[in-house]
């Protein structure tokens, strides 16, 4: 059941328009920058804040994608171990690798986010950029960049809808 719209289009175009720009001035440009976004939502914000730090900096931005369920905690069915994800291949030696998801939560699925990504490389710097920021976190992450804080409570769910899903931009509050 919705509770609230917290965010519509024009909110979320404002909150990766700073993040771009947050992250462009935290690097002091873009050199040796990448973009990840993590499967589902994170993908369609992470296209979105590549295409935005492009059109600031006039410099194309490395950005690729990562799908981080064999490295989840909360499955219980035998994971695969292998190290190195052929389909993973962008080189993140040395460089920043800009985590991106819609919502932190718990911190689960970005201490997920991290193996997965040590396991392909060793990266100079690892940042997370979020849309969402809900709190209630049971592991010691916090995101680098954040487009919204919003208190929850634990029986309440984050939704974020982008029009990549046939939907209309926003972000709302569900019971």
């Amino acid at each position: 059941m919705q509770k609230a719209k917290i965010m519509d289009k024009e909110a979320i175009s404002r909150a990766i328009t700073r993040i771009s720009h947050e992250i462009i001035e935290k690097n002091k440009g873009i050199d040796n920058v990448c973009i990840v976004g993590i499967k589902t939502k994170g993908i369609p914000l992470a296209k979105m804040i590549s295409k935005k730090i492009e059109q600031i900096e006039q410099v194309e931005v490395d950005c690729n994608f990562i799908d981080i369920t064999r490295y989840r905690d909360d499955i219980t069915h035998d994971k695969i171990m292998s190290t190195v994800d052929e389909n993973f291949n962008l080189d993140i030696e040395n460089k920043t690798v800009v985590l991106v998801d819609d919502v932190l939560y718990t911190g689960r699925t970005i201490r997920a986010a991290l193996d997965y990504i040590i396991d392909n490389g060793r990266p100079k710097l690892i940042q997370l950029a979020v849309l969402i920021d809900r709190g209630h976190r049971e592991l010691p992450i916090r995101a680098d960049y954040v487009g919204k804080n919003v208190p929850t409570s634990k029986n309440e769910f984050i939704q974020v809808m982008l029009n990549e899903d046939g939907e209309e931009d926003s972000v709302i509050i569900c019971e």
